[in-house]
């Protein structure tokens, strides 16, 4: 543990932004999960995907993912949803 003061504020700090990045990260990938469930079950739709595309645009802007990462995730969610309709 620091002893400086300043040291013990940055803890603190970098302590809560963890937790945030964790949440924003944990709901990004619950989306995610919800959404390969779907297009397992054959029930994904424009809804689903807009709905975990708004997830990764909130980790992106929130700093937590890359937003080239985030471009990355949507276009393989839209490749997969295509696929699914096309069969």
């Amino acid at each position: 543990m620091p002893n400086i003061k300043s040291a013990i504020k940055r803890v603190k700090v970098s302590d809560k932004k963890n937790l945030r990045n964790r949440m924003v990260k944990s709901q990004m990938k619950t989306q995610l999960r919800k959404f390969d469930d779907a297009i397992a079950d054959g029930s994904a739709d424009i809804k689903v995907l807009s709905a975990t595309q708004g997830a990764v645009d909130k980790a992106a802007s929130k700093g937590v993912i890359h937003k080239n990462a985030a471009n990355r995730k949507k276009s393989r969610l839209a490749k997969q949803l295509n696929k699914q309709a096309q069969a």
